[in-house]
C-alpha cells in the first residue's frame, strides 16, 4: 500500500522518471517560506549564492523542517522505500527577466553515488511556468545508461560546473514540470533534463532536495546525509547536525565544514573547485 501516490502514479514515475504536479502544501504556506528566503536575503545584501545554495538544510531550521515535511517523505518513500537519507540540497532561483538555465544534463553525471535510486523533489517556491523557464524533462531518458557529459563553465549555467550531455536532445519530447506555490515534482537521477532562462516579470524560486536510500554508498569518498526517515542500517555516510539557529556561527561553521567535503568529492577532476 502506498502512502501519498497512485499505485497508477508510482507504476508512472517508474515508467516515465518523473512525476508532477503533487500537492505538498497550501500556497501561502510555500509564499511564506519564500518570504523567509529574502528576509534572509535582504540581511545579507542580495540573493542567495555560492555555497549557501547548497546543502541549505544544514543553515536553516525552517528548510530543516521542509526536508522532513511529512507530505514530501509519502511521496518519496512511495518510490524509494521507508528508509531515506538527505543526501543534499539546492537553491535554484533565476531573477526575473534574466538568461539564467539548466543544461541537458543527467543528476548522476558527478554525484558519484553507488545506485540509481535516487529521487529529486523539486519544491515550488514561486510559480514555475513555461515563461519563468520551468524544468523541462525527455521521459523515459532514466532507463538509458549514464550519457557522455562535457563540462562548459557558462557562467549562466545554474548547474556548478556547466554540464551538459553530449548527445542530441530531441527537444520535441521535452514535457514541461509545471508547478504552482506548494507543489512539487519528483524525478529520477538519471533523467535528461534541464530548463530555460526566466522571461517573467517575476523571480522563479525552486528547491531541490535529494533522497537516497541507506543502501547507497558514496564511491568517491566519504560523505555526509542526514537520516529524515526510518532506519539507517548501513552507515555508508556520516550523521549531519540538524541547525539550531538560522545562520548562526556555529551553525555557519558546521555547514562550512560538510561543504568542504562536498565540494570536494563534487569537484573532482574539474577546472572549478567552489560551488556557485
Amino acid at each position: 500500500m502506498t502512502r501519498l501516490l497512485s499505485e497508477a502514479e508510482v507504476r508512472r514515475y517508474h515508467e516515465t522518471g518523473y512525476l508532477a504536479p503533487i500537492p505538498v502544501m497550501p500556497p501561502e504556506e510555500a509564499i511564506g517560506l519564500r518570504r523567509r528566503l529574502e528576509a534572509f536575503e535582504r540581511r545579507e545584501g542580495g540573493p542567495l549564492k555560492g555555497a549557501h545554495r547548497h546543502k541549505a538544510h544544514l543553515l536553516f531550521p525552517w528548510l530543516a523542517e521542509l526536508v522532513r515535511h511529512p507530505r514530501i517523505l509519502d511521496a518519496v518513500e512511495d518510490v524509494l522505500g521507508g528508509d531515506i537519507l538527505v543526501w543534499t540540497t539546492n537553491f535554484f532561483t533565476k531573477e526575473a527577466m534574466t538568461e539564467d538555465f539548466v543544461s541537458w544534463h543527467q543528476d548522476s553525471t558527478y554525484w558519484g553515488l553507488s545506485a540509481t535510486d535516487v529521487a529529486t523533489a523539486w519544491i515550488a517556491f514561486t510559480p514555475s511556468t513555461v515563461e519563468s523557464g520551468a524544468m523541462r524533462v525527455i521521459p523515459g531518458s532514466h532507463k538509458q545508461d549514464q550519457l557522455p557529459h562535457r563540462d562548459r563553465h557558462d557562467p549562466l549555467n545554474l548547474l556548478t560546473r556547466g554540464q551538459e550531455v553530449q548527445v542530441e536532445v530531441d527537444e520535441r519530447e521535452a514535457v514541461d514540470l509545471l508547478l504552482q506555490p506548494g507543489e512539487m515534482s519528483l524525478h529520477h537521477i538519471r533523467i535528461v533534463h534541464g530548463s530555460s532562462p526566466n522571461r517573467s516579470a517575476d523571480r522563479r524560486i525552486g528547491f531541490a532536495i535529494r533522497y537516497i536510500p541507506p543502501s547507497i554508498r558514496q564511491i568517491a569518498g566519504r560523505d555526509s546525509a542526514s537520516l529524515v526517515r526510518g532506519i539507517d542500517r548501513y552507515g555508508h555516510f556520516e550523521p549531519e547536525p540538524t541547525p539550531r539557529d538560522e545562520c548562526g556561527p556555529e551553525t555557519q561553521a558546521a555547514h562550512a565544514a560538510v561543504i568542504k567535503r562536498h565540494t570536494a568529492l563534487l569537484m573532482a577532476g574539474s577546472a572549478k573547485s567552489e560551488l556557485k
